[in-house]
């Protein structure tokens, strides 16, 4: 069993950006070897999954893996007309937080948008939120198109108050990771926003003390130039994407830039933290239906309505 943490020991406000532009295919064109065997890993070890990688004691970044709960059950938002204020419908069945209370809520992805659509359109940003401010790992991811291709997905693994970090967020993973050019108005009205919260940071006791579909992971190693190396993937990533624990931390060792072949004996060493998420996402045209207040002057591109966080 693991030993729990309550907050990952990471370094201070370490960014982390989002891979999973492309899902590879790790059943064809390569080895997955469970015993000596080196495993390849088609796609993941060049291109832009290498444009984040983070090296311990430096200021880089990380690729992490963030793919979309799924077509079909997207979160469902309503006003309350008395305070303006967004509050979640009931989950569809099969979706999380039917057995108990998350802290992640519909109202921060609207807080999301409402960061982005100021600033591509050049309003003054909007009052800081109503929902809790309490500290927590967390992750904005934009995707866009129906069939919801990332467009930027950036995060942190310190724990930051929750305005500050998802206004800071927000505007990062939007404008700032390097595999896309910034976000314009014109794309806003396909965007889905995701906002994720880390919980139950959890030293493993080895690679494989973890399960594919339940726990994020982050692994720590070191390279075969000598060069400690992490790289992670938030919990749906491996249960999307079809893999195993295995495939999984091949995938992740080259996506932290190992290049060496990988032996079951240098999985032994690998360093593994794993952890829990809570996530929600929502469309532009919910936001946009949950703001409907701020557009009676008949124009489409009205600001939101600031005293919504008064």
């Amino acid at each position: 069993m693991g030993k729990r943490r309550c907050v990952p020991p990471l370094e201070p406000k370490l960014a982390a950006g989002c891979c999973g532009v492309k899902k590879p295919k790790l059943s064809a064109g390569g080895t997955h070897g469970h015993g000596s065997q080196s495993t390849a890993v088609p796609g993941s070890s060049a291109g832009p999954l290498q444009n984040h990688q983070h090296v311990d004691g430096g200021g880089g970044r990380e690729n992490v893996s963030d793919l979309t709960l799924g077509p079909g059950n997207p979160p469902i938002t309503r006003m309350n007309p008395a305070s303006g204020a967004l509050s979640p419908l009931p989950r569809p069945n099969g979706t999380a937080g039917t057995t108990k209370n998350l802290v992640v809520t519909a109202e921060m992805c609207c807080y999301c948008f409402d960061v982005l659509y100021c600033h591509l359109y050049g309003f003054p940003q909007p009052r800081l939120p109503r929902f809790t401010n309490d500290p927590y790992p967390l992750f904005v991811t934009w995707k866009t198109g129906r069939d919801k291709r990332l467009r930027g997905c950036i995060g942190t693994f310190s724990a930051m108050n929750l305005h500050s970090g998802l206004r800071e967020y927000t505007l990062t993973s939007a404008l700032k990771d390097s595999r896309f050019p910034p976000l314009t108005r014109e794309e806003l009205p396909k965007l889905f926003c995701s906002v994720s919260l880390l919980t139950n940071f959890e030293d493993a006791s080895d690679h494989l003390d973890w399960e594919v579909g339940v726990h994020g992971i982050r692994i720590e190693f070191i390279n075969e130039k000598g060069v400690k190396r992490t790289a992670t993937y938030l919990p749906e990533v491996a249960k999307e994407q079809d893999w195993d624990q295995i495939q999984t931390i091949d995938s992740l060792l080259r996506k932290g830039g190992f290049k060496a072949p990988i032996t079951s004996e240098f999985r032994k060493t690998i360093k593994l933290t794993r952890y829990r998420s809570e996530k929600v996402t929502i469309s532009y045209a919910e936001y946009i239906a949950s703001r409907q207040h701020c557009f009676q002057n008949g124009t489409l591109h009205a600001p939101p309505l600031y005293n919504h966080y008064s």
